[in-house]
Protein backbone atom coordinates (compact mmCIF):
# COMPACT_ATOMS: atom_id res chain seq x y z
CA UNK A 1 0.00 0.00 0.00
CA UNK A 2 1.09 3.62 -0.95
CA UNK A 3 1.95 6.17 2.00
CA UNK A 4 1.99 9.54 1.16
CA UNK A 5 3.74 12.66 2.66
CA UNK A 6 3.21 15.77 1.76
CA UNK A 7 5.61 18.63 2.66
CA UNK A 8 6.12 22.40 2.19
CA UNK A 9 3.54 23.84 3.94
CA UNK A 10 3.50 26.87 6.14
CA UNK A 11 3.08 30.33 5.47
CA UNK A 12 2.85 31.86 2.08
CA UNK A 13 2.73 35.62 1.36
CA UNK A 14 0.16 36.93 -1.30
CA UNK A 15 1.96 36.89 -4.33
CA UNK A 16 4.79 34.29 -3.25
CA UNK A 17 4.63 30.95 -4.51
CA UNK A 18 3.92 27.83 -2.98
CA UNK A 19 6.29 24.15 -3.22
CA UNK A 20 4.58 21.33 -2.34
CA UNK A 21 6.41 18.01 -2.10
CA UNK A 22 4.48 14.73 -2.03
CA UNK A 23 6.77 11.73 -0.88
CA UNK A 24 4.98 8.45 -2.04
CA UNK A 25 6.25 5.45 -0.42
CA UNK A 26 5.74 1.98 -0.65
CA UNK A 27 5.92 -1.57 -2.77
CA UNK A 28 4.30 -0.44 -6.50
CA UNK A 29 4.91 -2.71 -9.57
CA UNK A 30 4.61 0.93 -11.90
CA UNK A 31 3.41 5.17 -11.25
CA UNK A 32 0.77 6.58 -10.42
CA UNK A 33 -1.43 9.01 -10.91
CA UNK A 34 -1.12 12.32 -8.08
CA UNK A 35 -3.37 14.22 -7.52
CA UNK A 36 -3.84 17.41 -5.42
CA UNK A 37 -6.71 18.69 -3.38
CA UNK A 38 -7.23 21.56 -1.14
CA UNK A 39 -10.11 22.06 1.96
CA UNK A 40 -10.44 25.53 3.46
CA UNK A 41 -12.18 26.18 6.60
CA UNK A 42 -16.15 25.38 6.27
CA UNK A 43 -15.50 24.63 2.61
CA UNK A 44 -15.59 21.66 0.47
CA UNK A 45 -12.74 19.80 -0.54
CA UNK A 46 -11.70 20.63 -4.35
CA UNK A 47 -9.30 18.98 -7.06
CA UNK A 48 -6.13 21.45 -7.71
CA UNK A 49 -4.31 19.56 -10.14
CA UNK A 50 -3.27 16.36 -11.24
CA UNK A 51 -0.47 14.57 -13.30
CA UNK A 52 -0.04 11.39 -14.75
CA UNK A 53 2.49 8.58 -14.10
CA UNK A 54 5.20 9.59 -16.30
CA UNK A 55 4.43 13.64 -16.00
CA UNK A 56 3.14 14.06 -19.21
CA UNK A 57 -0.13 15.13 -18.60
CA UNK A 58 -1.68 17.21 -16.74
CA UNK A 59 -5.66 18.92 -15.29
CA UNK A 60 -5.72 22.02 -13.17
CA UNK A 61 -8.52 23.62 -11.77
CA UNK A 62 -9.53 27.01 -13.12
CA UNK A 63 -8.65 28.67 -9.59
CA UNK A 64 -5.18 27.76 -9.86
CA UNK A 65 -4.88 27.49 -14.13
CA UNK A 66 -2.21 29.85 -15.29
CA UNK A 67 -0.33 29.62 -12.19
CA UNK A 68 0.33 25.86 -11.08
CA UNK A 69 2.35 23.51 -12.23
CA UNK A 70 2.15 19.79 -10.91
CA UNK A 71 4.69 17.82 -11.44
CA UNK A 72 7.09 14.76 -10.53
CA UNK A 73 10.19 13.04 -10.40
CA UNK A 74 9.38 9.19 -10.43
CA UNK A 75 13.48 8.64 -9.61
CA UNK A 76 13.03 9.77 -6.15
CA UNK A 77 9.49 8.78 -5.82
CA UNK A 78 8.27 12.34 -5.36
CA UNK A 79 5.35 14.58 -6.99
CA UNK A 80 4.89 18.25 -6.51
CA UNK A 81 3.09 21.47 -7.02
CA UNK A 82 3.89 24.89 -7.35
CA UNK A 83 1.68 27.49 -7.46
CA UNK A 84 2.59 31.18 -8.57
CA UNK A 85 0.93 34.80 -7.27
CA UNK A 86 -0.44 32.66 -4.16
CA UNK A 87 -3.87 34.72 -3.15
CA UNK A 88 -5.97 34.59 0.16
CA UNK A 89 -8.49 32.24 -0.95
CA UNK A 90 -5.38 29.45 -1.61
CA UNK A 91 -5.93 29.10 2.34
CA UNK A 92 -6.51 25.66 3.05
CA UNK A 93 -5.45 22.44 3.80
CA UNK A 94 -3.50 20.57 0.63
CA UNK A 95 -3.33 16.57 -0.11
CA UNK A 96 -1.82 14.45 -2.37
CA UNK A 97 -3.60 11.50 -3.12
CA UNK A 98 -2.91 8.51 -6.19
CA UNK A 99 -4.37 6.42 -8.01
CA UNK A 100 -3.37 3.81 -10.58
CA UNK A 101 -5.34 5.78 -13.56
CA UNK A 102 -5.12 9.41 -14.70
CA UNK A 103 -9.09 10.16 -14.19
CA UNK A 104 -9.21 13.88 -15.39
CA UNK A 105 -12.26 15.71 -13.47
CA UNK A 106 -14.07 18.41 -15.62
CA UNK A 107 -13.61 20.74 -12.88
CA UNK A 108 -9.62 20.27 -12.64
CA UNK A 109 -7.48 17.58 -10.39
CA UNK A 110 -8.64 14.02 -10.29
CA UNK A 111 -11.07 11.64 -8.92
CA UNK A 112 -11.38 8.58 -8.00
CA UNK A 113 -8.12 8.58 -5.54
CA UNK A 114 -6.99 5.22 -3.94
CA UNK A 115 -4.36 6.17 -1.24
CA UNK A 116 -4.12 10.05 0.09
CA UNK A 117 -2.06 11.98 2.52
CA UNK A 118 -2.93 13.59 5.95
CA UNK A 119 -2.71 16.91 4.64
CA UNK A 120 -0.89 19.94 5.14
CA UNK A 121 -1.61 23.50 6.35
CA UNK A 122 -1.27 25.90 3.96
CA UNK A 123 -1.79 29.86 5.24
CA UNK A 124 -1.92 32.61 2.74
CA UNK A 125 -1.59 36.21 4.52
CA UNK A 126 0.12 39.24 4.91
Amino acid sequence: QLHLVESGGGLVHPGGSLNLSCAVAGFTKGYHAIAWFRQAPGKEREGVACVNSDGSRTNYADSVKGRATASRNNAINTAYLQVNNMKLEDTAVYTCAASQLFRQSPTGGCYAMDHWGKGILVTVSS
